[in-house]
């Protein structure tokens, strides 16, 4: 109750307020639009940027595992079995 009390009252001195000052708030809010009109642009620059940065890194390459060979995949398999092999032998001596 309270709330709504003080909500009705600072609302009528609000309006008050704005009848007694309206030239002055005119100015304020001259003052005020350009300003906001210009952080709003500069955030959505940057925001526009990283966007853009975003899709770049999508549309780069990634790692082809097609550029290694079936063969060579094998290959490297097999070295890494006898390296295996050897550790275990090397830890039983």
């Amino acid at each position: 109750m309270k709330t709504l009390i003080g909500g009705a009252v600072a609302a009528a001195l609000g309006l008050i307020g704005l009848g007694i000052w309206w030239s002055e708030f005119l100015m304020v809010l001259a003052g005020i639009i350009p300003i906001m009109l210009l952080l709003g642009g500069g955030l959505a620059i940057y925001l526009g940027f990283d966007e853009l940065k975003d899709n770049w890194k999508k549309d780069e390459p990634a790692f082809e595992s097609s550029s290694i060979k079936e063969s060579e995949i094998e290959q490297y398999k097999h070295e890494i079995d006898e390296l295996k092999d050897e550790i275990k032998s090397l830890k039983k001596d």
